[in-house]
């Protein structure tokens, strides 16, 4: 595997970082957000919507870097936006993609978008191939955005538009994910994540009436009142089943990076299917002692993206 020869600079966290809830939040609310002058483009897809992408290109024949943010994330991001600064810095493409209903102005379907949507990636690598066709594509997927990066992979095999893909802080188990965001100090960030969904879900209705109402508490509800019925799942559990990215491991034919603190208390570790991950050869992991849920704050600045920089380029 080519990333065979890589050696992968270890995680030090800063001194003051003292647990994992440390790494997310300061990371995800205080982190200086420094993006590179971008093109906003829209792009149609084949239900006569559109995906709103960030693009910033290189007069080179680089790799173009496609990026996915996580839920209710957006390009303007910190993880996706200083990303794309420190890849422009290091010879880079890049283009990111809003999921639906997370850019700059509402989608015109009633649907939004999930953890196992892997059509509008496909749509977006499309575009990305016929754009520039001499370019190679690789991906880095955060979170929910590495769910379906995985679950692309594993869908399209060797016939994979991407030549290389990192998934950083990926959930495994999609239902035990959604069940322990309701426990304890995570119940924090699942309020935040409800806030926004439920907001937009009303949004939607001025224009969709029939939009399925919510009357719970949780992402599990949430998931199980709107996110099922809206993309033709029979309900939570059938859509997590069938989207979790545990179930996809196997199926990967491209190289792939994993990055995950073993204290990530959002998407745990615990549920990755390891003995799954260690047989398949096209894939390394970079599990970290400390650090949190995408945010990993380190002693020397930019850890994070100076590692998925390092592996991406084979240094």
């Amino acid at each position: 595997m080519y990333s065979e020869k890589i050696k992968l600079e270890p995680f030090e966290p800063i001194w003051w970082a003292w647990n994992t809830h440390v790494h997310t939040i300061v990371a995800s609310q205080f982190m200086r957000v420094q993006k590179p002058n971008c093109k906003r483009l829209e792009i149609p897809t084949p239900d006569d919507d559109f995906l709103e992408i960030d693009v910033r290109i290189k007069e080179n024949n680089s790799p173009i870097v496609a990026l996915f943010h996580g839920l209710e994330g957006s390009t303007d991001r910190y993880y996706i936006a200083n990303l794309m600064r420190d890849l422009e810095r290091s010879g880079f493409s890049s283009a990111a993609l809003n999921f639906r209903g997370c850019g700059s102005r509402m989608n015109t379907k009633p649907r939004f978008y999930h953890s196992g949507e892997t059509q509008d990636y496909r749509t977006f690598f499309g575009w990305i191939s016929e754009q520039y066709p001499d370019r190679e594509i690789y991906a880095v997927g955060f979170s929910l955005g590495a769910n379906a990066l995985v679950k692309y992979l594993a869908e399209e095999g060797s016939h994979s538009l991407v030549n290389r893909a990192i998934a950083v802080s990926p959930p495994y188990d999609l239902k035990a994910g959604s069940l322990n965001l309701h426990r304890g100090f995570n119940r924090v960030y699942e309020v935040n994540f409800l806030k926004t969904l439920v907001q937009k879900l009303e949004e939607k209705r001025g224009e969709f009436p029939d939009m399925p109402a919510f009357s719970g508490n949780s992402v599990y509800a949430f998931d199980d009142e709107v996110t099922a019925p809206l993309h033709g799942f029979e309900g939570a559990d059938d859509y997590y089943h069938q989207c979790s990215s545990k179930h996809f491991y196997g199926g990967v034919k491209t190289d792939l990076l994993i990055i995950h603190s073993r204290e990530d208390t959002l998407c745990p570790i615990e549920f990755a299917p390891f003995r799954v991950i260690e047989q398949n050869q096209n894939i390394e992991t970079c599990f970290t002692a400390k650090g949190g849920h995408v945010g990993f704050i380190s002693a020397k600045k930019s850890w994070v993206f100076r590692t998925i920089i390092r592996w991406l380029d084979g240094i």
